[in-house]
C-alpha cells in the first residue's frame, strides 16, 4: 500500500517519476486563464484565516458542502468563519474520488508545510497552525505567487475595466511575475440579459464612443482592443454558454436584435436574434485579435444558474451551474466563416462536457492550416467538472488519439484562489503518469530525451511560444 500524498504520488512507474522529479516539477508555471483579483495583488493582499482564503467565493468547495447536507448558513450564510471552516472540514473524509480531496491537502503541504488530514477531528488544529501562518508576511499574495513559481498569469477583465491595477504592477520592479489582462466582452454579446444600456454606457465611456449600434459597438471594442493591447493583453477569452445555432453575420438583422434587447432589457430577445448577433460580433472580432496576434479561447457548454430561487438570492457563480448542451457543428461553421475571412486567429476551444472531447479533437485538425510551427486550434484541458483525475487523462488520451499531443498547451488554475497553483502539479503528476505508462505498456519508446521534450513543452514550452508571452 503506498502512503498517502508522498513524494511519488500519482507516478506508478519509474519513467513517470523520473519524468516528474527530474523535469515537470522543476519547470515555473505560466497560468494563462484564472480569476484572481490583479487589485489584490497590486496591493499585495494578506489574509486574516483560511476561510477567507480557501472558502470565500470558492463554489466548487460551496457545492460540495452543501451536497454533504450542510445548511446554507454555513456556506455563503451568516455563520463565522471558524464554522464555515469546520463545516468544510467535516465533509472532507466524504470526498473520496473528488479532487477537492487531494487539491486541499496539497494546498496544506505546500503552502502551510501541514501533513495533518483535515477532518473535523483535526480542524481546531489546522485552523491554529494555518492562521498563525497568514498572520506571517511571506504568506501575503504576491509571496504565494512567488513560491508558486509563477512566471506569469493572465486575469480575466471586461472591456470596460481601467486596468489600473495592471498598470501599477507593471511599473512595480520589486515584483517579477508577470500579470497580464485577457479581454472578456461577455457582456456586450449577451443580449437576453438584463442591464444592457448601463452596461453599454459604461462601455461607450471608457472607449470614447456613444454606443447606438452594431457598427458603434464594434468601434468600441477595437478601441478597447488596442488597450488592452499596449497593456500587454495577449489573449480574449468568451464564455459562449448559450450558442444555439450558427447565423450568417448580417449586421441589419444584428442591430434589429441589439434594438429589441434595449427596448425590453432582454426580456424579448428570441434565440434567433441573441445568434444573429453573437455571430455578428464573434466574426468580427476574431478578426481584430487575429490582427492583434492574440490567442482567442472559447468555453462552452455550460448551462448556468439552474436553481431559479438559489441564484435570486445569492447571484451567479455561486455553484448552481451545470452541464449543457453545446452543438459542435455550429462552431465549425463559425469558424469556417471566420477562416474564409482570413479572420480566424489562434484559438483553443473548452467544452465542460466530457461528451465533446472527441468532437473538438476532430474539429481542430480541420483548421490545422497556419503553417507556422504551431497548430492554429488546439483542445483547451480538461475544464470545470472534468478537472479531475478521470476528466483530465480521458481529455489527454482522446486529444492524442485525434490530434498532435505533443503540441497541447498544458494546464490552467480557472481559479479566484492564490494557492491553486497544486492544480498545476497534480496535472503534471497526471501526465507524467500517462506518459511513463505509454513507454511502460511499448506504447512509445524509452528516449529520456524525446520524452523530457514532451513534457517540458506541454507543461511551459508549448503556452509560452503560442500565446507569444514574454517572461522573465
Amino acid at each position: 500500500m503506498k502512503p498517502f500524498l508522498d513524494s511519488d504520488f500519482l507516478l506508478r512507474t519509474e519513467i513517470a517519476q523520473e519524468l516528474f522529479h527530474n523535469y515537470a516539477e522543476k519547470l515555473p508555471i505560466i497560468d494563462y486563464h484564472c480569476h484572481v483579483s490583479p487589485k489584490d495583488i497590486a496591493e499585495d493582499k494578506q489574509y486574516s484565516n483560511i476561510t477567507e482564503l480557501w472558502l470565500s467565493g470558492d463554489h466548487y468547495k460551496w457545492r460540495a458542502i452543501r451536497s454533504a447536507g450542510v445548511p446554507e448558513k454555513y456556506i455563503t450564510g451568516g455563520a463565522s468563519d471558524y464554522e464555515k471552516f469546520k463545516a468544510y472540514a467535516s465533509v472532507m473524509p466524504s470526498l473520496i474520488g473528488n479532487p477537492l480531496y487531494h487539491w486541499t491537502h496539497l494546498e496544506l503541504q505546500r503552502y502551510f508545510d501541514c501533513d495533518l488530514i483535515l477532518s473535523e477531528k483535526t480542524a481546531d488544529e489546522i485552523w491554529k497552525l494555518t492562521s498563525e501562518k497568514l498572520s506571517q508576511p511571506d504568506m501575503s499574495v504576491r509571496n504565494l505567487i512567488r513560491r508558486s513559481r509563477v512566471d506569469l498569469l493572465c486575469t480575466t477583465d471586461d472591456p470596460a475595466d481601467s486596468l489600473e491595477y495592471h498598470a501599477a504592477l507593471a511599473a512595480d520592479a520589486t515584483f517579477a511575475t508577470k500579470v497580464l489582462p485577457a479581454f472578456r466582452p461577455d457582456k456586450a454579446f449577451n443580449i437576453n440579459k438584463g442591464g444592457l444600456k448601463e452596461y453599454y454606457a459604461k462601455l461607450g465611456e471608457a472607449a470614447g464612443v456613444e454606443i447606438t449600434d452594431v457598427r458603434s459597438l464594434k468601434e468600441a471594442l477595437s478601441r478597447r482592443i488596442d488597450f488592452f493591447d499596449s497593456m500587454g493583453c495577449r489573449t480574449a477569452d468568451h464564455g459562449l454558454d448559450e450558442f444555439p445555432m450558427y447565423v450568417k453575420p448580417n449586421e441589419y438583422a444584428a442591430n434589429q436584435a441589439m434594438q429589441t434587447a434595449l427596448d425590453s432589457d432582454g426580456a424579448d430577445v428570441t434565440p434567433e436574434q441573441l445568434s444573429v448577433l453573437k455571430c455578428e460580433m464573434l466574426q468580427y472580432l476574431a478578426g481584430e485579435y487575429k490582427k492583434h496576434g492574440w490567442v482567442m479561447q472559447i468555453h462552452c457548454g455550460v448551462w448556468r444558474n439552474t436553481n431559479a430561487s438559489m441564484f435570486a438570492k445569492l447571484g451567479a457563480d455561486t455553484g448552481f451551474d451545470t452541464i449543457g448542451s453545446n452543438t459542435i457543428t455550429d462552431f465549425a461553421k463559425l469558424f469556417d466563416a471566420m477562416d474564409q475571412r482570413d479572420a480566424l486567429p489562434r484559438t483553443i476551444i473548452y467544452s465542460i462536457d466530457p461528451s465533446d472531447n472527441a468532437a473538438i479533437g476532430a474539429l481542430i485538425g480541420c483548421f490545422q492550416t497556419a503553417g507556422d510551427g504551431m497548430p492554429r486550434m488546439m483542445q483547451g484541458s480538461a475544464w470545470w467538472f472534468n478537472d479531475t483525475y478521470d476528466g483530465m487523462r480521458a481529455q489527454m488520451q482522446q486529444l492524442a488519439n485525434l490530434s498532435v499531443f505533443g503540441k497541447f498547451l498544458g494546464m490552467l488554475t480557472d481559479s479566484r484562489s492564490f494557492t491553486s497553483y497544486p492544480r498545476h502539479e497534480y496535472f503534471r503528476r497526471i501526465l507524467c503518469d500517462l506518459i511513463g505508462q505509454w513507454v511502460e505498456d511499448g506504447m512509445y519508446p524509452a528516449d529520456m530525451e524525446a520524452l523530457a521534450q514532451l513534457v517540458c513543452d506541454i507543461c511551459y514550452n508549448n503556452t509560452k511560444n503560442y500565446f507569444g508571452f514574454k517572461t522573465v
